[in-house]
């Protein structure tokens, strides 16, 4: 007869994973039930391990994660060395696996399966002309025209470094004032971190950011370009507020950044805004979009955003490497289990976003 004495942690093991599994189905199935309740568990319980977890300037999770997979390695080769154990450290690793999923699934995961944001801002997201997608592009153009200057660069244009730790605070605190208008924007301001082993190879993977459930973490490489670099930090905290969606948490990072003190992060807001939607334009009508681009040659500001858009390409360029493709890959694959059925192609869906809020401000105005 079978020893069970044996297997009773892998069954453990299984059994978190199905509480995980069963979690997972609830929420996808039972949103309008479960929430806005399982956000405002997750806002707080991420508050938590961000406070917790504030006391590093850096990353404290890829530490984590690395002496983890030492110690796995460690136990590995004294399996193979003593020709036992294999069994044992199986069922470790595999109730380790599942316990972290489970405390993922149950502290942010689930926010895959909110009501969509537009819902929560009151904002009217349709299917637009390409008159309205050229007059949008056309804005955010001139708003990150007028804000381009503000910003110190050297004698060629191009911007000068900053303090990215300064910027990783003021990016953690960019919503603070935006949930006074906007509860779902209530949560964490503790400042972004630096990755602290990782970045480097993060950014050959062609990821500019990643947002850590079990630790609460919203972290982005140290070397990434400058300009973008503040909208990116505020996409990264948007997802630490409950906002799992990247089209939405993009479209977040723009309102985080609009509504800076700091010019650099409205700028940084206001160019990735026009980059989003002059990429769209593109793809929709290649010859208007580059006489869009190039209608504004003779003006300062206008030169200077081209100037910040190719040295953002170049910047990213010198990460270029097949890993880029195994990672999109895998973020497909996860976005899509998570009914994100355009998988990474969500990241330009923010287009819709950014028109519907050039939209609402116009109508304002009027």
């Amino acid at each position: 007869m079978m020893d069970m004495k044996k297997y009773r942690e892998l069954i453990f093991a299984l059994f978190i994973a199905l509480l995980a599994l069963a979690e997972k189905l609830l929420l996808r199935f039972f949103p309008d039930q479960l929430f806005p309740g399982y956000r405002l568990f997750s806002k707080k319980w991420i508050s938590v391990l961000s406070s917790v977890f504030s006391f590093m300037k850096g990353s404290f999770w890829d530490i984590g994660a690395l002496c983890l997979l030492l110690v796995f390695i460690f136990f590995l080769i004294r399996c193979i060395v003593h020709k036992k154990g294999f069994l044992k450290l199986f069922s470790h690793t595999m109730l380790v696996i599942s316990l972290c999923v489970f405390s993922a699934m149950t502290g942010w995961l689930g926010n895959h399966y909110a009501p969509k944001l537009s819902q929560e801002l009151n904002l009217a997201v349709e299917q637009y002309s390409l008159q309205q997608l050229t007059d949008t592009c056309e804005y955010y153009y001139s708003k990150a025209a007028e804000y381009a200057p503000l910003i110190p660069r050297d004698e060629n244009g191009h911007a000068l470094p900053r303090n990215v730790y300064e910027d990783t605070k003021t990016a953690g605190s960019s919503y603070v004032s935006l949930a006074e208008t906007y509860p779902v924007f209530a949560g964490s301001s503790k400042p972004v971190k630096i990755f602290s082993l990782i970045g480097e190879y993060e950014l050959y993977n062609g990821i500019t950011g990643m947002f850590m459930p079990l630790t609460g973490e919203a972290s982005v490489p140290a070397n990434v370009p400058i300009i973008p670099r503040g909208f990116v930090m505020c996409h990264e905290a948007a997802h630490r507020l409950g906002i799992a969606s990247e089209q939405e948490a993009n479209f977040c990072a723009f309102l985080a950044c609009i509504h800076n003190e700091d010019p650099y992060f409205v700028y940084s807001g206001c160019y990735e805004a026009f980059v989003y939607c002059i990429n769209s334009l593109y793809d929709a009508d290649p010859e208007l979009a580059k006489s869009l681009y190039h209608s504004h040659d003779e003006e300062t500001g206008y030169l200077l955003v081209q100037r910040d858009r190719t040295d953002t390409r170049e910047a990213y360029a010198r990460y270029d490497s097949p890993l880029q493709d195994i990672s999109d890959e895998i973020n497909d694959t996860y976005l899509k289990s998570f009914s994100q059925e355009s998988g990474i192609r969500s990241y330009g869906e923010v287009t819709d976003y950014l028109i519907a809020w050039f939209m609402h401000t116009k109508t304002e105005e009027l």
